[in-house]
């Protein structure tokens, strides 16, 4: 048993490519956890699209052992998060469990939209946050510069950030003193009923689901019987265990410690992200706080190119899912596409990396849908409903309004490519809510509704900044709006799949986008389009 005043737990905190993953080699490295030749570059991330990418979709942890200068020896639990916004989350949740982060800002690009969402969701959960400037070695390096910026943007002292090249390096032994001097150890009672935070889960062909969890209270052993506090299940636990980083297992886990179990349960579904786990016959009184299911944000619909390929489309989304539990999907059928499947996303880059994994890992071909959201109906008869897919919209007669979510967008831009960002930002039903300068970059604060984000909005900030443009966000809500339907017809048909629900200003501008598109697929006689919003747009058009 480790003493409480000897643990210290921590996450890394980064924009994507500024060296996240690499720190966390170096430090796996520094501890002796692996031997040099068992070591490869971002070791923690396990799947090959993260590798190619250069991302981390799902949290790992690993328990690193490091004597300091002061001759203690210290178990230090890293874990290594996601960093995009569309599994913010899953971040505010292994955020919540430890007490500090070490902000990994690259030395020459400096703080980017990312790095500002999940530092301040650090904060939320009150951290202890150590400032480190990576990349020190490159030439373009700047650290007076990023310095500066991080005690403007953010509000930290930065005086005494660490400098250090994770590639080569250099500072990797300041990083871990850092640690241990200015991180605070945790807190737990031993004594006390267990309560134990569930940080992830993942299937596994041959355990079962294995359980991510952080102690605050109490032990967890090998045939203790443990209650889901939201899910309300119970469990017989077959396994407990750390990763080091491989897996290892251990008599037990005391307060304050990160390890794993395994109690023969069968889905991801069964074990939520932020649960509570407690002790069946002596419980917990209350969770822990910031408990919320995942809800997926952004639906389209999945068919396979060849029909025969239904059967095997199924099976794949259930063997996905038992990995991926913020994933859903339900039967569709379409007139023009056949039988498919009608899936809900946490977002966009959630979306691209459940369809290339399903194209990848289960050789399919599949034709994907416009992605789309949820909006809100209000009926003529007092009642709301949920509309998942533009092709279940009722007829208008009934519906007396409807709400389309909203977010709260924040963008980092070099200053020349400032105009090109308001423009977009207009041209997409934004409000504009801050703006404020860092040396030669602009912060732009703008509200935005979500279906016009999830349609090419990203691809085109790309584009008119050159790529230089970060961006970030957060739901904040429903509002009313001028939205109908949109449909698109071939040879006078009426293709389900294809339709839209779209702001009644921009109807005949997206329609056009669209029919561009189609042209290149659809001979052109067979091709029409034919809605009330662009019947009207041609009636007032001069």
């Amino acid at each position: 048993m480790t003493d409480l005043a000897h643990i210290r737990n921590f996450a890394i905190i980064a924009h994507i490519d500024h060296g996240k993953s690499t720190l966390a080699d170096r430090l796996i490295e520094r501890c002796g956890a692996l031997q040099s030749r068992e070591m490869q570059e971002q070791v923690l991330d396990s799947m090959d699209i993260e590798r190619e990418r250069g991302i981390t979709i799902k949290a790992q942890t690993v328990r690193l052992t490091y004597k300091a200068q002061d001759g203690e020896t210290y178990q230090l639990n890293l874990i290594d998060t996601p960093g995009h916004v569309d599994f913010s989350y899953e971040v505010n949740r292994s955020l919540a469990a430890c007490e500090g982060s070490l902000l990994v800002v690259d030395a020459s690009q400096g703080v980017e939209a990312q790095t500002l969402a999940n530092v301040y969701q650090a904060i939320d959960n009150d951290h202890e946050i150590v400032p480190v400037l990576n990349k020190i070695d490159l030439p373009a390096a700047e650290p007076d510069r990023i310095k500066t910026q991080i005690e403007e943007v953010i509000g930290l002292d930065a005086s005494d950030s660490l400098e250090i090249s994770a590639k080569t390096g250099l500072g990797i032994d300041d990083v871990l003193e850092a640690l241990v001097t200015r991180l605070p150890a945790p807190n737990g009672d031993r004594d006390a009923t267990l309560k134990a935070l569930l940080v992830d889960s993942w299937y596994d062909p041959y355990l079962g689901v294995v359980v991510l969890v952080r102690l605050r209270d109490g032990i967890l052993k090998k045939g203790m019987r443990i209650r889901m506090m939201a899910a309300g299940t119970s469990h017989l636990v077959e396994r407990v265990g750390i990763f080091s980083p491989k897996m290892t297992d251990v008599g037990e886990l005391g307060p304050g410690e990160l390890g794993f179990f395994t109690a023969a349960i069968k889905e991801v579904a069964d074990t939520s992200v932020g649960d509570t786990i407690t002790d069946e016959r002596k419980p917990a009184e209350e969770p822990l706080p910031g408990f919320k299911p995942s809800i997926p944000v952004v639906f389209c619909g999945l068919f396979p190119v060849d029909s025969s390929d239904y059967p095997e489309l199924r099976e794949s989304l259930a063997k996905l899912r038992l990995n991926d539990a913020s994933f859903h999907f339900e039967p569709e059928t379409s007139a023009a596409l056949g039988f498919g499947f009608r899936c809900g996303f946490l977002g966009l880059l959630h979306l691209e990396i459940v369809r290339e994994r399903l194209e990848r890992e289960f050789n399919l071909d599949l034709v994907t849908t416009a992605p789309s959201v949820i909006y809100r109906l209000n009926m003529n008869d007092g009642s709301v409903k949920e509309l998942h897919n533009p092709a279940d919209m009722p007829d208008p007669v009934y519906i007396n309004s409807i709400e389309e979510p909203w977010i709260q967008a924040t963008i980092l831009v070099p200053d020349e490519h400032l105009g090109a960002v308001l423009k977009l930002c207009e041209d997409k039903r934004g409000i504009q809510t801050d703006l404020t300068y860092v040396g030669s970059r602009a912060m732009v604060g703008y509200e935005l509704p979500l279906n016009e984000v999830v349609f090419d909005f990203y691809d085109r900030l790309k584009s008119v900044t050159r790529g230089y443009a970060s961006f970030d966000y957060e739901i904040t809500g429903y509002r009313e709006g001028k939205l109908v339907k949109m449909s698109i017809m071939v040879n006078s048909e009426p293709v389900d799949a294809l339709s839209l629900v779209v702001h009644e200003d921009r109807a005949y501008q997206r329609g056009r986008q669209l029919c561009e598109r189609l042209k290149e697929l659809i001979p052109r006689q067979l091709f029409s389009r034919r809605t009330s919003a662009h019947q009207r747009s041609l009636r007032n058009r001069p």
